[in-house]
């Protein structure tokens, strides 16, 4: 008997495998519309936190956001320094109401600088990439879209020809516009000098508490990096307002309050760069015929061979030279001369120093090579003199640090401060890195806030 096919079975058939597409169709939309929703939400979030909005309104939290009312956000800053690329990734929270708090920071570094890839800027995508990949683990998934994502290139790039700087912050750009992060027309630049003190300045006063009290005196910000030297403070006379040179004062806008700076980064005179001069050496060109550079700062038996970008030179130091240190101190002044601003009041304001300050203290044992410490600024006088007489008559494990220590003590003391005056170093404020970066990711999502509400 033959058997009479299932016409019933055959209609649902038909039915059911348009509606199954319909159904699929339907949650893959929403699924995206929830993906967009949330991380429209994240960088909201984001943006009320960088205005400080006090309008009692309550702020919604993205995927992943802590317990108890809190908001969590993420900012990731490069920093292009002369030497190697650093990547820093914070994690902030804050109570509604209230100035974000750190939560987290993951650091990790790379040699060398990008100015050394100035003649072949493919080879520097390799090492951003691999910086980008820390990124994306540390930041969960959800945040991806609402993280601001920075590169900030600061001496080393600032020495480089225009052209040859620009060529390498484009490949970069390509690179950062590729990743999943939030990334804005700006989000490569080469930092100003002064940003960088007054990023800077940022971080160790947002570490140190100044920021969130109203009224607590802030510090002031000392950093001596390869390339350029930067002093940043926050006066409180009249007259170190009304008789700073043009270009030495800043207006600052953080958590709803303005801040009239003392700013100003020196560029050249950064440890390395300041080195060269004294050898007598020009910023990026090779000694003229491969001529050896001698300098009194060196042990009078030295000779050997120096690096500084991408550049090597035969350095040696003076023959049959005696009292190494006034000979130093004589050349080091020759550098500085005209070039400093002083001002009386730094004497009164409380300073930390970073960089090559903190390495050279460590270094000679003025503070400890882990915890840092507070000096007198006269004690890199003493040093200087110690190291330099025992140059005279043997070599040391490091050449420059004669020259090095007679250059901080003279720096510090054209800057204005007098040899009683105490020094804090450190590397860290309550474990957290003291570097331009954190307070430059705190400026840059207030800037993104200033553009979405001009009004705040």
């Amino acid at each position: 008997m033959r058997k009479i096919p299932n016409n019933g079975h055959l209609k649902m058939t038909k039915v059911a495998y348009p509606l199954g597409l319909f159904i699929c169709l339907f949650i893959y939309v929403a699924y995206i519309k929830w993906h967009w929703a949330s991380a429209t939400q994240a960088f909201f979030s984001i943006t009320e936190v960088a205005s400080g909005a006090r309008r009692g309104q309550q702020a919604h939290s993205p995927p992943g956001t802590a317990a108890r009312g809190h908001e969590v956000f993420y900012g990731i800053m490069f920093d292009a320094g002369s030497t190697g690329t650093r990547v820093h990734i914070f994690q902030f929270a804050r109570q509604p109401g209230e100035t974000p708090t750190l939560t987290h920071e993951t650091f990790k570094a790379l040699k060398p600088g990008l100015s050394a890839y100035a003649d072949d800027v493919e080879k520097s995508t390799s090492g951003i990439q691999e910086l980008l990949d820390v990124a994306k683990q540390d930041v969960p998934f959800d945040f991806w879209k609402a993280t601001p994502l920075v590169l900030k290139a600061t001496a080393g790039l600032r020495l480089l020809p225009g052209e040859k700087a620009q060529k390498l912050l484009q490949k970069v750009k390509e690179v950062f516009k590729a990743s999943p992060f939030l990334v804005g027309d700006d989000c490569v630049s080469i930092m100003n000098g002064t940003d960088e003190g007054v990023s800077a300045w940022i971080t160790v006063n947002f570490l140190t508490g100044s920021l969130k009290t109203p009224g607590r005196s802030s510090v002031g910000m000392l950093d001596l990096g390869g390339g350029s030297t930067q002093i940043t403070f926050l006066p409180r006379l009249e007259d170190t307002l009304q008789t700073s040179p043009p270009g030495y004062l800043t207006s600052l806008q953080m958590f709803n309050r303005t801040y009239k700076l003392y700013s100003y980064s020196y560029l050249g005179l950064g440890l390395m760069s300041a080195r060269l001069a004294i050898l007598g050496g020009m910023e990026g060109k090779p000694a003229e015929d491969g001529k050896e550079l001698v300098s009194p700062c060196l042990s009078p038996g030295f000779t050997g061979e120096w690096e500084h970008a991408e550049v090597t030179y035969r350095i040696s130091g003076q023959k049959a030279a005696v009292n190494l240190h006034e000979l130093c101190a004589s050349r080091v002044l020759e550098i500085l001369r005209n070039k400093v601003h002083r001002t009386e009041e730094v004497k009164d304001v409380d300073f930390y120093a970073f960089s090559y300050y903190y390495d050279l203290a460590a270094n000679v044992g003025l503070i400890d090579v882990e915890k840092g410490g507070s000096l007198v600024v006269g004690d890199f006088d003493i040093a200087a003199k110690y190291v330099c007489r025992t140059a005279e008559t043997r070599p040391q494990g490091n050449p420059f640090l004669c020259m090095d220590l007679t250059y901080i003590s003279l720096l510090l003391q054209e800057f204005g401060f007098p040899e009683n005056k105490v020094l804090k170093l450190t590397r860290n404020i309550n474990n957290v890195e003291t570097s331009w970066a954190l307070g430059a990711v705190f400026h840059y999502i207030d800037s993104l806030s200033r553009q979405k509400s001009p009004a705040l």
